[in-house]
């Protein structure tokens, strides 16, 4: 993280100099500083060839991302302005329904903000259930706890409705925090604070359901 917090110290409008070294490593890194092959890592142009995922207009997609974020009390933070300076990152896609966008228990380096439709969020048991955690709606973010901490997903996304998205990769991340530090900055942060959140009720909702188990 500390390559992290180097970058946004230039959110003051200077560039960080490309060729020096870096103190520690950023996203897309992060799978090799915790130990995982590569080859385990499952990255979106792989998981769009799976899913059948068609490439939707960029503005299209852009004009949707803002719509789905102005009704999201976190992610309305986010501007119009730094919204269109973030299309360059984001690949846009059309998912039809009944397709696993994440895979429980792999490794990914993407995350999917939802555009349009509606996605099951399930949790497969070790005794084999499989419990619903949620039904996603637009402006929701998918698969950005693996993207910040490089660990396995928690959960399984499936599309129930025919779904358009924007996938942000880690590559791209660390493009966006060396070229827009500020936008990037706010992005992460507006994330970690979401993730929380949701962390915080899933725990709750399993508590529950153990106590009445």
């Amino acid at each position: 993280m500390k390559g992290i917090i180097n970058l946004m110290d230039h959110s003051d409008g200077a560039q960080p100099d490309p060729d020096a070294p870096r103190e520690s490593i950023l996203f897309a890194d992060a799978f090799l500083g915790h130990g995982i092959d590569p080859a385990h890592v499952v990255p979106w142009e792989a998981r769009a060839v799976e899913v059948d995922a068609k490439r939707l207009g960029v503005e299209q997609g852009v004009r949707e991302m803002r719509e789905a974020w102005e009704r999201d009390r976190f992610m309305a933070l986010l501007d119009g302005d730094a919204i269109a300076r973030m299309q360059g990152y984001f690949d846009f896609a059309t998912i039809a329904a009944d397709r696993e966008v994440i895979r429980q228990d792999e490794y990914g380096n993407f995350m999917v903000v939802q555009l349009t439709g509606a996605m099951a969020v399930d949790r497969y048991q070790p005794w084999g259930e499989r419990l619903r955690l949620a039904e996603t709606k637009p402006g929701d973010i998918l698969g950005e706890m693996s993207l910040l901490d490089s660990g396995i997903r928690f959960s399984a996304c499936t599309t129930v409705t025919e779904c358009n998205v924007a996938v942000l990769s880690a590559g791209a991340l660390d493009d966006m925090l060396t070229k827009e530090p500020q936008i990037a900055a706010s992005l992460v942060g507006l994330l970690a604070r979401k993730l929380s959140l949701r962390l915080r009720a899933v725990s709750l909702r399993l508590t529950d359901l153990n106590r009445h188990a």
